[in-house]
């Protein structure tokens, strides 16, 4: 405990210096609102360390969550106090609004690694409630600013992987929804079949979503600087869909109609790891065509944190579900997709560290960056 004690000191000690670095108002004014994606992956890959037995790993992780959550929120909340209109424009554009919902996301997935950490239920509720409660607003409020707005833009420019963040959302509250139940009677029945009913709103709204996106970039010119690690939610997205169906599974079959409704989820659940899987090597082929053949050089954007998230979820999506199906067999898939995902992590975070303290651009090109080396 000791350990754990001094590695959430020096993560905290790292975030207090991040924090205070972005207290100028023009990185608060342009934070990119999916930065909430360090929160998911961080999460993903901490349970994916504890699956893999590296306890000494997962358990600094959830403290350097915790940390970096409240960063987050502190940043969020000032932008959105002191800079309303950017945060307005950012939520109605249909590129950038669905970003938004890494917050869910986020504050989900934390939710349920401290659940699975640390197996306190109630904290997680009260995430879970949050998480509920902002999926609701950011949902219905998104979906008609971009529905009633007059000028939108064609598919080609409207669309990308970042709406399957919406799924992704949706998914974790289904998740932390199902793990959290048991404090809940005596409405455990109900809460699951609520859970049950967002796990399958959330297949149906990446089948809508997906088909776009798939159109988009099989019939439309796709220039490599356009395919940035947002597509990788494109998996990523089935990989938390076979989560939650997989948790559903685990932890609700005898709860009555959610036990007859068991079979229907099994198999959804099955179609969307396979599906999950399908994307991997497409979006590696992919990506060696935009670095290796393109020569679209390595640069952190926060967009690379939904990459890792969509590794550390396949690998906990494939551990749960090699559990909640008793198929031995998917375990080492789980444990090598664990290693690349602590990998890749590794190196997103040393890209971020980079971006902060960096030294700072040359005025003319200062405008072009946005807020913690990202893009917008």
């Amino acid at each position: 405990m000791g350990q754990v004690v001094r590695a959430a000191r020096v993560a905290l000690n790292g975030l207090k210096g991040a924090a205070l670095w972005a207290q100028s108002p023009q990185a608060v004014a342009r934070l990119y609102p999916g930065y909430f994606a360090l929160v998911m992956a961080t999460g993903v890959v901490s349970v994916s360390a504890h699956l893999l037995g590296i306890a000494l790993l997962a358990e600094p992780l959830l403290w350097l969550n915790v940390a970096a959550y409240g960063v987050l929120v502190v940043l969020t909340a000032l932008r959105r106090a002191f800079y309303s209109r950017r945060v307005v424009e950012d939520l109605t554009d249909h590129a950038k609004g669905p970003a938004f919902f890494t917050i869910v996301a986020g504050t989900c997935v934390l939710g349920s690694q401290i659940v699975t950490l640390t197996g306190d239920l109630y904290s997680a509720a009260v995430l879970g409630s949050v998480g509920a409660m902002l999926w609701f607003l950011l949902t219905y409020g998104f979906l008609t600013a971009i529905t009633v707005r007059e000028d939108k833009p064609d598919l080609a420019h409207g669309i990308n992987g970042t709406w399957l963040i919406a799924v992704v959302g949706t998914q974790s509250v289904s998740t932390l929804g199902t793990l959290t139940a048991p404090i809940l009677e005596p409405w455990v029945g109900a809460v699951l079949f609520l859970t049950a009913a967002m796990f399958l709103f959330g297949c149906v709204l990446y089948v809508l979503t997906i088909t776009l996106i798939f159109y988009r970039m099989t019939f439309f010119k796709l220039d490599p600087e356009a395919l940035s690690p947002t597509y990788w939610i494109n998996m990523g997205a089935v990989a938390t869909t076979t989560l939650a169906g997989a948790t559903l599974l685990r932890y609700g079959p005898q709860a009555g109609l959610l036990g007859e409704l068991a079979p229907f989820i099994k198999g959804l659940t099955v179609l969307f790891w396979v599906t999950a899987t399908w994307w991997i090597p497409f979006l590696l082929l992919l990506g060696a065509w935009r670095h290796v053949y393109r020569g679209v050089s390595f640069q952190y954007e926060p967009q690379y944190w939904g990459m890792v998230f969509a590794l550390g979820v396949y690998t906990v999506c494939t551990f749960d579900l090699a559990d909640a199906l008793q198929l031995p067999l998917l375990l080492p898939i789980a444990r090598a997709f664990g290693y690349v995902a602590l990998l890749s992590w590794l190196i997103t975070l040393l890209g971020l560290i980079h971006a902060l303290f960096a030294p700072a651009p040359m005025p003319e090109r200062s405008s072009e960056r946005v807020s913690l080396g990202g893009q917008g």
